[in-house]
């Protein structure tokens, strides 16, 4: 058949409120056995940041081994509570609360505070400063919570457009690119193998009859089996003395456990609030932490329209998003109340598994978060799974962060790219999106300080804390041109005509379905 003999209409692909070829959506749920199974994949995903993040932090606080493994624990412990937190009383999207990047430049502020670096003792100081990470945490997480149950939030998301959020979920994905074959590299042996083979199981293998009771074992548990299969490859290549010569920051990112985790693990240990003692308040300290808040609730804004594309529920409206920040706020708090060295924010990698599975269910986050409790609790057998090298987590991210990103441009299809308006705001937005950010960062490395060095230390936090997060960068620029640049007279190029129906609760009669409160709450707290 001829390209000329397509009718017009069967060449064009309608837009669409959800995604199609979902197994399962937000309030439908697999057996148990295979809902089990895949909360614990996406337990398995959430340790890559769960380690990395006090990796990083803790040893520049003066904390030893025991020390990271402790905040490893509480950071797990609390992801875990902040998700059932957000599925239940917050969007009520399947989404996993994890630890936050963005808070990372305030709190190495707080670290080289001289107040605290002038501290002799390193354990001393690890404590003091865990101290000042909480008040400056617990003061952030209340701009969250006024921003989100106020209402305000969802205000301010009136004037997203779906030519507005393009840039904005994009770079969610997109922006992570360092975490991604960067981190690869650093050990090409283990990393690109992972990559591989979890393409080749969850992309070309997954039509294979490899069916249990009807699952597609290898579309849905690709990213387990491949992690399964790699680490014990990389464990014979630690036994094998592969890297006993090699440089010792080969050795951290190839090595299993080069991290003493294990040893450094209790048996038991539960984390409990002020667990390091009673939170410090500087007012100094608060203000780049609030730039954090900010940046991660835009942040996670783009999480959840992204988890509900890829859980086939429709846009969250704006009282959702307002009662979803309020929740996160809620979560934040709790973050500063047990000491989890940062703070939470939506996880993108467990958004992106939504995607490779196929499964949006919101009881499979809420198993996941029952794993997260758990094994932190029981901390040598956490630590098993935690010392995973990050360079496999870095291998998933090249496909998952890929994942959020195409789900981003997927807002396309409701606005028309044939208008140079439109080309122009979703191109520089994009564009600057990723290079503002990138400029901050490579500054930073260099320099060993941000762009922003002036002798107001809480100003310097707060602007090198906004512009080091593209989709933050992304947002302003998008939705500002958006709404300046010729708006009158381009709503429908804009995407508005389908937009409009979700801008309220009752705009669809889907929503009462995906969005209501549990145990009837609803009937006490009403969409506004």
């Amino acid at each position: 058949m001829n390209m000329a003999e397509y009718k017009l209409e069967d060449m064009m692909h309608r837009p669409m409120d959800q995604l199609q070829g979902f197994e399962y959506c937000i309030d439908s749920n697999p057996r148990w056995g295979e809902a089990v199974a895949l909360g614990f994949q996406h337990y398995i995903l959430a340790l890559g940041t769960a380690v990395m993040i006090p990796t990083i932090l803790v040893p520049l606080m003066g904390g030893d081994d025991n020390d990271k493994v402790r905040v490893i624990q509480t950071l797990l412990f609390v992801g875990g509570i902040n998700t059932l937190l957000q599925t239940l009383f917050g969007t009520r999207l399947p989404t996993v609360m994890g630890g936050s990047y963005a808070f990372i430049v305030p709190v190495i502020s707080i670290i080289h505070d001289s107040n605290l670096t002038r501290i002799t003792d390193d354990h001393d100081r690890f404590i003091q400063t865990m101290r000042a990470i909480q008040g400056a945490v617990i003061i952030s997480s209340f701009v969250q919570i006024l921003l989100g149950y106020s209402q305000l939030w969802g205000i301010c998301s009136r004037f997203f457009s779906p030519l507005g959020m393009v840039p904005v979920v994009a770079l969610l994905g997109f922006g992570l690119l360092d975490r991604g074959f960067p981190q690869v590299g650093k050990c090409v042996e283990i990393g690109v193998p992972m990559l591989i083979l979890f393409i080749v199981l969850s992309q070309y293998m997954k039509h294979h009859r490899y069916h249990t009771r009807h699952v597609p074992i290898l579309e849905r548990f690709a990213l387990m089996i491949s992690m399964i299969l790699i680490w014990i490859y990389a464990f014979i290549l630690t036994l094998s003395g592969a890297y006993n010569h090699r440089p010792e920051l080969t050795q951290v990112h190839c090595r299993v456990n080069k991290s003493n985790l294990i040893s450094s693990a209790p048996w038991i240990k539960i984390p409990y609030p002020l667990q390091w003692g009673a939170p410090i308040f500087y007012a100094g300290h608060s203000f780049g932490m609030i730039a954090a808040a900010l940046v991660s609730l835009i942040e996670s804004t783009a999480g959840y329209k992204a988890a509900a594309r890829l859980a086939s529920a429709t846009p969250p409206p704006p009282y959702v998003l307002s009662r979803g920040i309020g929740t996160q706020g809620m979560g934040l708090l709790i973050d500063g109340l047990f000491g989890t060295s940062t703070g939470s924010t939506v996880s993108v990698e467990n958004v992106g598994l939504l995607g490779a599975t196929r499964v949006g269910s919101r009881r499979v986050i809420q198993i996941s978060a029952g794993f997260m409790i758990f094994f932190s609790i029981l901390g040598k057998f956490g630590a098993l799974f935690a010392s995973i090298p990050f360079t496999i987590f870095a291998a998933v991210y090249c496909v998952l962060f890929g994942l959020v990103g195409a789900v981003g441009l997927s807002f396309l299809q409701f606005t028309n790219m044939n208008s140079m308006r439109n080309k122009f705001i979703s191109g520089v937005s994009l564009f600057l999106g990723l290079s503002v950010p990138q400029y901050f960062q490579q500054f930073t490395t260099s320099a060993q300080h941000g762009p922003a060095h002036t002798n107001a230390g809480w100003f310097n936090d707060y602007i090198n804390t906004i512009f080091s997060s593209p989709p933050t960068v992304a947002l302003m620029i998008a939705v500002f041109l958006d709404n300046t640049l010729d708006y009158k007279d381009a709503a429908r190029d804009r995407g508005m005509p389908w937009w409009l129906k979700f801008r309220t609760f009752e705009g669809d009669s889907r929503n009462e379905e995906f969005y209501n409160l549990p145990f009837n709450l609803h009937r006490y707290f009403p969409p506004i």
